[in-house]
């Protein structure tokens, strides 16, 4: 037992840097849940209160109207004994092509709280994510551990990036399907075929991956949003909001007042959409609709996927834009200036 005991034992290998990276990921998630994970899901869960209130007060307004002899459908169908199955019986090809893309539209509707939720969460994430452990000293804990500012830095970021959007359209697409349930039952009480009048005429797999296929354009769309709201945490000593949302609109007002924008024989509106709305409102999901080529898109027949194919081929054109391409590499610039500043700020 001595001599094991004397016996040196071999130098343990060094964590790989994706280790580490799964670890900083962790501690975000786990730091910030209620903003990641919950605030997606309760904004979810409105919409779908809402949407049951709705139906309810359409319901019983319908049936009071019915009562006292002034709501008829088609002339001869009332309302406390509506008929679904017979309504639809009577849909011809352009009722049913309007009827799926009524469906898809609704369902898109439904899902869109929880991206909403997701700019706010991810604006102040980032603005307060490098002040806030300098004003709670917690970063002399963490710069005591065998991490890099690069490392702290880049986890912030991809937890903005790609960690948030996930688990938010991950909440709308869960928010979509029970939608799609709600309006299942209701179909169901009314002698309707939820699967044709619903599951059918509409797409929900398309629409769900539709979002998933959004979040590489989301994550370049946003870097420099990101980058910038990162920089200002690492920079200001206090009120990290009023500097982030201060200097980009004061430029603006500075030159749209001189007129500097016509020195580049453009117009100050390119400024305040190209520099001010892409550093302040990147993180909010579909500001990059302006940039797309929307030429191929059409609304879908019944049953086919193109119209969710040209969907998906105009918001990829946004990769061919020079303004996401631009934006990314300033948004890559400011992240580094971030990465530099975490670390004047805590040693000096």
């Amino acid at each position: 037992m001595a001599l094991d005991a004397d016996r040196p034992r071999a130098p343990r290998a060094a964590p790989h840097a994706t280790h580490k990276l799964k670890l900083l990921l962790r501690r975000e998630f786990w730091e910030h849940k209620g903003g990641f994970l919950w605030a997606p899901v309760w904004a979810g869960g409105i919409s779908l209160v809402l949407t049951l209130m709705a139906l309810i007060f359409g319901e019983v307004a319908a049936r009071r109207a019915a009562a006292s002899g002034k709501l008829q459908i088609d002339g001869d169908v009332m309302i406390n004994g509506l008929d679904l199955g017979m309504i639809t019986s009577k849909m011809d090809a352009e009722d049913l092509r309007k009827l799926a893309g009524g469906i898809d539209l609704s369902m898109l509707s439904s899902s869109m709280w929880p991206l909403i939720v997701l700019g706010f969460v991810v604006f102040f994430y980032c603005l307060g994510s490098l002040y806030d452990e300098r004003k709670d000293r917690s970063v002399l804990f963490w710069k005591s551990l065998p991490v890099s500012d690069r490392d702290t830095v880049l986890s912030k970021a991809a937890s903005a990036l790609l960690v948030a959007p996930t688990l938010a359209i991950g909440a709308a697409i869960a928010t979509m399907f029970a939608f799609l349930l709600l309006l299942s039952v209701f179909v169901l009480l009314h002698n309707g075929n939820p699967i044709q009048l619903l599951w059918g005429a509409g797409n929900p797999l398309a629409n769900a991956g539709l979002m998933l296929a959004a979040i590489p354009v989301y994550a370049l769309w946003a870097l420099p949003t990101v980058g910038w709201l990162l920089l200002c945490s690492a920079w200001s000593r206090s009120k990290p909001f009023l500097w982030a949302i201060v200097i980009p609109l004061f430029a603006g007002i500075f030159i749209t007042w001189f007129d500097v924008m016509n020195l580049f024989d453009l117009e100050s509106g390119w400024f305040w959409k190209n520099v001010v709305a892409r550093l302040l409102g990147g993180v909010f999901p579909g500001t990059w609709i302006d940039v797309a080529n929307t030429d191929g898109l059409r609304f879908k027949t019944p049953g086919d996927m193109f119209g969710h194919l040209d969907a998906l081929k105009a918001m990829y054109s946004v990769l061919a834009t020079t303004q996401l391409w631009i934006g990314a590499a300033a948004g890559i610039a400011m992240i580094t200036g971030a990465i530099r500043l975490r670390r004047w700020r805590d040693e000096g």
